[in-house]
């Protein structure tokens, strides 16, 4: 995480991070991540993962090449 405090709320328990924490959410596992403050945070997700998950909308992008 890069500055402010983010908590990730699993099913079993809440991860809290402040800057310069990791957390690695497992594949598949369900999450919620919630901040009570401006928080900028650097996600690294495998490609082509997009960015609503599988729930689409309009505010699903499709993939694109950088």
């Amino acid at each position: 995480m890069v500055s402010g405090h983010l908590t990730i709320h699993l099913r079993d328990r809440d991860v809290e991070l402040d800057p310069g924490e990791l957390f690695v959410v497992p594949r598949g596992v369900e999450h919620c991540p919630d901040a009570g403050e401006e928080t900028l945070v650097l996600l690294i997700e495998p490609d082509g993962t997009p960015n609503t998950g599988d729930t689409g909308g309009p505010m699903t992008v499709e993939p694109r090449s950088l």
